[in-house]
């Protein structure tokens, strides 16, 4: 063996080594090659569409970018690629003067996306929509689109979010981002073995980056294709569209009276009851007081931030879009 070769061969040695001390993580985690400068538009307001059927997780639809700018990858069900772990969705962070997009994972608790408030259960820090239950998954029907008839492992909790800025802001950081900071119980989420998005996720993207329609340029942040029941259906009564600008991400036949308090109601399914028994009224998941008393052991244990510095909206496109690539 050459003097070159035996020194080369312990160095790649090392290396793989090294790589394997690391846990498993979701390559999407690590940011894009891309330095954006412009932020994502604002998040879309839409209806979920109906859970199509038990072990179906919600994971949320977020901006993502490609060769002609932001594009809507919508909201879709999917399966949990094992018991128990529960989907973290990806954001678009501020670092260094640019827009980085750090990608969703799967693990056993929620971490910390970007205090983005997603909508159905996401209220910008944890996951409210349901949990594990004896390895079956519980749907909390109280924010999220399940018919109880079809779907029997469900309970009601009424979710409340205490924040008293309302917007649809995309991204962490950066002029008229959110101020969330990863909190102690997500850091530790952090460091947790995860699993990356399923291959229905990715084959989801790659579609969504194929329609044109959900170009923003095209869509101006009202995607006509906002959430689908299935992965990569967009065509079919499973598909729902964007609504104009409002408050909040509100199923269809929300209750007036949840509708009277946008501020404080965050997400409502269809036909949702218009009150709820003192017990369920007192389980309030995200308050800034006493969040750790309404979480469960798969949910991760932070109120949601107080956003102080959020924009109220966001331009659909912003126009002079620069970016640069590595």
């Amino acid at each position: 063996m050459s003097r070159s070769l035996r020194t080369i061969v312990p160095l790649l040695l090392i290396l793989a080594l090294a790589a394997m001390a690391f846990p498993s993580t979701s390559s999407a985690q690590v940011v894009v090659g891309v330095n954006i400068r412009i932020g994502p538009p604002a998040l879309p307001v839409y209806p979920q569409p109906i859970c199509p059927g038990p072990g179906y997780l919600w994971t949320p639809g977020y901006w993502a970018y490609g060769p002609n700018g932001y594009y809507w990858v919508p909201g879709t069900w999917v399966m949990a690629p094992s018991v128990g772990l529960l989907w973290t969705p990806g954001y678009w962070g501020w670092s260094g003067g640019f827009y980085y997009w750090h990608g969703g994972y799967w693990g056993p608790h929620v971490g910390f996306y970007g205090g983005i408030s997603y909508g159905f259960g996401y209220t910008g820090v944890g996951f409210f929509g349901g949990e594990w239950r004896g390895g079956v998954f519980a749907y909390n029907s109280a924010v999220t689109n399940v018919n109880t008839t079809v779907i029997h492992n469900t309970y009601n909790t009424t979710v409340i979010n205490n924040n008293t800025t309302v917007n649809r802001v995309a991204y962490n950081g950066g002029t008229g981002g959110t101020t969330a900071q990863p909190t102690a119980a997500e850091q530790a989420a952090a460091r947790e073995t995860h699993t990356p998005m399923t291959s229905a996720q990715t084959q989801h993207e790659t579609a969504a980056s194929q329609n044109h329609s959900l170009l923003a340029s095209e869509n101006h942040g009202h995607p006509q294709i906002a959430a689908t029941s299935r992965p990569g259906e967009f065509t079919g009564k499973g598909v729902v569209s964007a609504h104009g600008a409002v408050s909040n991400n509100r199923p269809p036949n929300a209750n007036a009276n949840a509708a009277n308090h946008p501020a404080t109601h965050s997400d409502r399914p269809p036909n949702a009851q218009a009150s709820h028994s003192s017990s369920q009224s007192s389980n309030h998941p995200p308050n800034n007081n006493n969040a750790n008393a309404h979480q469960n052991s798969s949910h991760s244990n932070n109120p949601p931030p107080s956003n102080k510095s959020h924009s109220s909206d966001r331009p659909a496109h912003p126009s002079g879009e620069e970016k640069e690539r590595h």
